[in-house]
């Protein structure tokens, strides 16, 4: 199974932190995963890698994020189709906290809610 083109995989993890330098020196030492850091147009983006495999990603917190939100890891999951997936996820009773945008040489993404208050990021990736 390909989870980058799997509709419903779990495809990537992401830290969303205050200090990206010193979450990668833990989890670098707690895992050994290396970080290769590269700028995605919104500041440094850390992609966590296991071997030559990409497993994750580090990244601060970005601007307009609001006062005392803690440093959390967030989940991906592959989608077909990220503006059908956000009409379903509304029809059974979940809500879009962040609309679509294109990450650049990514995809596509949005993060919804279910209707209990848990947050969950899909994801298109790019063909």
């Amino acid at each position: 199974m390909d989870a980058y083109k799997t509709h419903g995989a779990f495809s990537w993890s992401e830290l969303m932190t205050s200090n990206p330098k010193a979450a990668c020196e833990f989890y670098g030492t707690l895992f050994g995963w290396k970080a290769e850091t590269m700028d995605m147009g919104t500041g440094p983006y850390h992609v966590l890698k296991v071997g030559e495999t990409s497993v994750g990603g580090i990244m601060g917190k970005p601007p307009g994020t609001p006062a005392g939100m803690p440093s959390m890891w967030g989940c991906y999951v592959t989608v077909d189709d990220v503006d059908k997936t956000l009409a379903a996820a509304k029809k059974l009773g979940g809500s879009v906290l962040m609309e679509p945008m294109e990450v650049k040489g990514v995809g596509r993404m949005a993060v919804i809610q279910d209707p209990q208050g848990a947050a969950l990021s899909v994801i298109t990736y790019g063909r």
